[in-house]
């Protein structure tokens, strides 16, 4: 083992080592000893912006130095909308109810023993994302609210302005009496960390990555801890035969071009062989975007360039979207299915069986009925902020909130049962 290669691990040692004793703290902390800690940490993101910007302006060069794209730049962008929008983002966390304690469930057996089923942290979450510096109090904040000890490890892109949100947080933990170590970041960009960090079962309980294909394909190979997985979001909106076309003009131009940088951006239009697209079409170009399609899409405008089989399975990330011509919603339904990533996908019509088939059978974690795929985001949900979108089917499904961070466990009461 080289001397840096060892560094690295004692390093990480050293974070699961004070993580795994934080958490023993943090699983009985009282609600409001966590919510002071959050509405402190809104304070002082208010208060550190001038600092916080600066920070960001150095990632921001180094971005632009770097060649990132015009949508990865995006998401590296912190202004003063943004960074109040994390501060509301964890007052917002900090009002929703405490899911530590919970009773699920609860009944008598005939024997006498009382049963509860009762929600509990899971413990010291590995978070390991990229270029979204915002992900750094979104993600401490709802660990911290669920009774979880958070190890973040953000991208080498986002790495001073992550490190001027962590103070902030840091400063809140230390006002409230909690242990610093229940938000701690992982203090190097070196790629060997992350391979170290993914090692950790006896000290980290689950890994929730955000990045692109190839951190979630390395992050799956790798760990040997369980994962919520945040995969592509090759997010569609199908506009159906009953489609209000006013509606659909306004939902799919949101859905595309709101932020294009965000997985719930829409990625491929589905368009019913007998809707005119006309407008829609023109809308999408207007707002400069680039439109692709089939051989059958092609014919609506004269400027949609020819789609290829790859557009079909591409999260583009970018001003683009691919069209393609169907004919009926089961038609979308199974295209969907086939290449969708299972974040999120829409149907415009006013129709309500072919929306309830629509919803039914499309196997995404989210389906949507005449609104923007850009509702894809826990805030938008009402859970104040998210972890991440989770694409798998197993624990949590869709955005990751407060209470999709904790698991369970049964208390038993007897007075002196004994099993015949």
């Amino acid at each position: 083992m080289t001397a840096q290669a060892h560094d690295i691990k004692a390093i990480m040692q050293d974070l699961g080592s004070k993580a795994k004793a934080a958490a023993q703290v943090l699983s009985i902390a009282p609600t409001e000893q966590k919510n002071n800690a959050l509405l402190k940490a809104a304070d002082l993101l208010r208060q550190n912006m001038p600092k916080i910007k600066e920070a960001n302006s150095k990632d921001m060069a180094a971005g632009e130095a770097k060649g990132l794209s015009a949508s990865m730049l995006d998401r590296l962008m912190l202004d003063d909308a943004r960074i109040e929008s994390m501060a509301s983002g964890l007052e917002a966390i900090a009002e929703l109810d405490d899911p530590v304690g919970d009773i699920m469930s609860e009944w008598d057996r005939p024997n006498g023993l009382e049963i509860q089923r009762v929600r509990v942290p899971l413990g010291v979450i590995g978070i390991i994302y990229e270029s979204r510096p915002n992900v750094t109090a979104d993600a401490a904040a709802l660990s911290l609210k669920s009774g979880n000890v958070a190890i973040l490890r953000g991208g080498s892109e986002s790495f001073h302005s992550s490190h001027a949100i962590m103070e902030c947080l840091s400063e809140a933990l230390q006002s409230v009496d909690l242990p610093q170590t229940c938000i701690q970041m992982i203090p190097t960009t070196d790629r060997a960390a992350v391979g170290e960090m993914l090692t950790m079962s006896d000290t980290i309980d689950v890994i929730v990555p955000r990045g692109g294909k190839g951190l979630i394909e390395r992050i799956t190979q790798e760990s040997k801890i369980p994962l919520f997985k945040h995969l592509d979001g090759i997010c569609h909106i199908y506009v159906d035969a009953k489609a209000d076309l006013e509606k659909a003009r306004k939902v799919v131009v949101n859905g595309k071009m709101r932020r294009t940088g965000v997985c719930g951006a829409t990625e491929t239009l589905l368009v019913n062989r007998s809707v005119d697209m006309k407008g829609i079409i023109a809308d999408l170009i207007e707002a400069c975007c680039e439109v692709r399609g089939d051989a059958e899409a092609q014919k609506i405008d004269s400027r949609i360039l020819p789609a290829s089989e790859e557009d079909w399975g591409t999260e583009y990330l970018d001003a683009i979207i691919s069209v393609k011509v169907v004919g009926d919603v089961n038609e979308a339904v199974q295209h969907i299915n086939t290449y969708g990533s299972h974040h999120t996908d829409c149907i415009i019509t006013e129709d309500m069986a072919v929306a309830e088939t629509f919803l039914n059978q499309v196997d995404s974690a989210i389906c949507v009925l005449n609104a923007s795929t850009q509702y894809a985001d826990g805030g938008e949900f009402g859970m104040g902020a998210e972890i991440g979108i989770s694409t798998g089917k197993m624990h949590a499904r869709g955005p990751v909130g407060v209470e999709q961070l904790t698991s369970f466990k049964y208390k038993v009461r007897g007075t002196g049962q004994c099993r015949p």
